[in-house]
């Protein structure tokens, strides 16, 4: 398994019966995770101290029943930064523990001595899109959410990477990547 240990503003602090203890920021937040099968209260001390936490319902969704979070805050990871939000489904606006790819095809990238073109498809928030933008690439950006693409593009702004080859597109993936096979745009 990868993980980064370049993370400063997140930190997964605990984890027990479902649940993840976690930092973004100064902000401490529970959240459920379904790949948490193992038992034992969680001794940290944050537990009790949590800014936010996310409860499933039992009927399917959920909410945020303690939230004493902002409308909006911003982390780094690097040269990076993420406007992050409390939303529905216990997101926040951002997958942290991607942040090892991110890591490795940046790598990939920056070896390369030759142009670069990624197709981010599901790209959400712009996490990977903007560390392939930040490592040299060319990047087409596809998510379904008008929403989330404006959210892309204010970390982007937030990264200094406002004026970088990035390609924003609102569409379904599955009807984007059929017109580019017919186009004949490939990526690598």
């Amino acid at each position: 398994m990868w993980y980064s240990e370049n993370w400063k503003d997140y930190e997964l602090l605990d984890a027990s019966d479902g649940e993840r203890l976690e930092r973004w920021g100064d902000l401490i937040l529970i959240r459920p995770d379904p790949q948490i099968i193992w038992k034992g209260a969680g001794k940290h001390p944050l537990w009790k101290r949590a800014d936010g936490i996310y409860r499933r319902s039992s009927t399917g969704g959920g909410a945020w029943v303690k939230n004493q979070l902002p409308e909006s805050w911003t982390i780094r990871y690097g040269e990076l930064g993420f406007l992050l939000r409390p939303m529905g489904f216990k997101h926040t606006g951002l997958f942290p523990e991607q942040a090892a790819n991110w890591d490795w095809f940046s790598s990939l990238i920056r070896k390369e001595e030759r142009p670069i073109r990624v197709l981010n498809l599901f790209a959400y928030t712009g996490g990977a899109t903007l560390a392939a933008a930040a490592a040299g690439a060319s990047v087409v950006h596809v998510d379904a959410s008008k929403g989330i693409v404006a959210q892309a593009k204010e970390n982007a702004a937030l990264s200094g990477l406002g004026g970088a080859p990035i390609r924003y597109i609102v569409d379904d993936c599955k009807k984007f990547v059929e017109r580019e096979i017919r186009r004949g745009h490939t990526y690598e």
